[in-house]
């Protein structure tokens, strides 16, 4: 299994259901030494605002979330969902797992 962290649309249990199928069960977790910022996404009825999170290094900015057990395949999933202005990297929690997060492409 595959951990993800997830602070924005990826939370949303409507997203899930059209991403993977099903509602997802999370944990609550803390990513530490972030913060979220928004970018613009030009979408089909025009500019939407998403969540982002952004490393400051500083251990009091603190990005709170919840973490999936989710399968590869279903991170591939949400790799096609997040599309080219987001990317995947590996993340350390405040509970110490390793997780898949989401950051900006540039």
């Amino acid at each position: 299994m595959e951990k993800l962290f997830a602070y924005g649309t990826l939370k949303d249990k409507d997203i899930q259901e059209n991403i993977f199928g099903r509602s997802l069960k999370g944990t609550p977790d803390k990513l530490i030494g972030f913060e979220i910022n928004y970018i613009e996404i030009e979408e089909e009825f025009g500019i939407e605002k998403y969540p982002i999170i952004v490393a400051t290094e500083n251990p009091n900015d603190i990005v709170t979330g919840l973490v999936y057990d989710i399968t590869e395949e279903d991170l591939h999933m949400a790799d096609t969902y997040e599309g080219l202005h987001y990317k995947r990297i590996e993340v350390t929690l405040e509970s110490l797992q390793t997780a898949w997060a989401y950051i900006v492409t540039n």
